[in-house]
């Protein structure tokens, strides 16, 4: 089988192929980082792929080790996904709309999870690398986009379970919170 040494396993080098692919794809669009890339290039005579392995490997070691990384991590699972949400906004699709939304709600779900649990998954080595790599997973584009998984598998069945139950407390949430507005308007005048 696959586990012993004479063996090889096709599917580790197949899945670097494609990582290898998507990364060549990358570095041929026109995007502010492909430019800043092929500027480098020009300037030092080093390949924009060498550079760009390189900033990812920087990047990588800093979530790993670095002061701040909280920061950055945050940083990446926001920047992008809210300029590509503006990007979504603006085009005519209706899919990319779609995509984002998922991904807004499974962010929202994570950081919920993650307030209550911070004490605990703080003292993990690696956290924030982790926490990275999966907000990177739920922004991949295609049929592996982790925030669709997600939802799909995990949010969406919960909520349609409990959406009565959910609906029914924020109604009487919003009708007290009414309720309490009104009277601190009454008691003010």
């Amino acid at each position: 089988g696959c586990g012993r040494a004479s063996v090889a396993c096709p599917a580790p080098a197949a899945a670097m192929d494609g990582l290898r692919q998507r990364f060549e794809r990358f570095l041929e669009q026109k995007n502010v980082a492909t430019e800043a890339l092929g500027a480098l290039e020009a300037r030092t005579g080093v390949e924009k792929r060498y550079l760009a392995a390189g900033a990812l490997a920087l990047l990588g070691l800093y979530l790993l080790f670095g002061y701040g990384a909280s920061l950055l991590c945050n940083v990446i699972g926001f920047v992008y996904p809210a300029y590509a949400s503006v990007k979504a906004i603006e085009s005519p699709s209706k899919e990319d709309d779609t995509v984002w939304l998922t991904y807004w709600v499974v962010y929202a779900l994570f950081g919920l999870v993650e307030f209550f649990s911070d004490l605990l998954l703080f003292w993990f080595p690696f956290y924030y690398a982790g926490k990275c790599a999966f907000l990177l997973f739920c922004m991949t584009p295609g049929p592996w986009n982790g925030a669709l998984l997600l939802y799909h598998r995990v949010i969406r069945p919960l909520f349609l379970k409990h959406h009565m139950a959910l609906d029914s407390a924020a109604s009487q949430l919003s009708g007290r919170a009414l309720d309490l507005a009104a009277g601190i308007t009454r008691d003010a005048k």
